[in-house]
């Protein structure tokens, strides 16, 4: 089964504001036999927090080593990487990592994100991005063609 990386914004957002697009995205690759992978995967410790700090040295898995060891071994590891980062207030720097580590390991990197201001908008990004669009939806049916011949 082919697994789809689902990077994107989670520090100073609500634990629901991390999980309700990945939650919508798992559901839809799985209708097409391709496995979702959320980084906030068995955080539940996570679900009252109304505003998600960078890390928690008190949670193995929430760690800032903990974080860098799994989401790294995620994004090189995944058939592909959507990075979703419509709506973005600020540049998440962990996003920007995951599409550095996916690119470094030739992992295709599906982008979403508005046209025009959003701050992730940097030269590097869209070079390392192989394919840009504007909304979920148009990202799930990307990595969905791209995938199909796999499934």
């Amino acid at each position: 089964m082919s697994t789809v990386y689902l990077a994107g914004p989670i520090t100073g957002l609500s634990y629901e504001g991390c999980t309700d697009w990945r939650e919508y995205a798992i559901k839809s690759l799985a209708e097409a036999s391709i496995r979702g992978v959320s980084p906030l995967r068995a955080k539940e410790y996570l679900q009252n927090q109304h505003v998600i700090a960078d890390c928690y040295e008190n949670q193995v898995l929430g760690s800032a080593k903990g974080i860098t060891t799994r989401d790294r071994w995620d994004a090189t590891r995944c058939d592909i990487l959507l990075a979703n980062l419509l709506g973005a207030d600020k540049v998440s720097i962990g996003t920007v990592m995951e599409i550095a580590w996916a690119d470094l390991s030739r992992i295709p990197v599906v982008l979403v994100m508005e046209p025009e201001k959003n701050g992730h908008d940097h030269a590097m990004i869209r070079e390392a991005a192989g394919f840009r669009v504007s909304t979920l939806d148009e990202g799930l049916r990307i990595v969905k063609a791209i995938l199909s011949v796999y499934s």
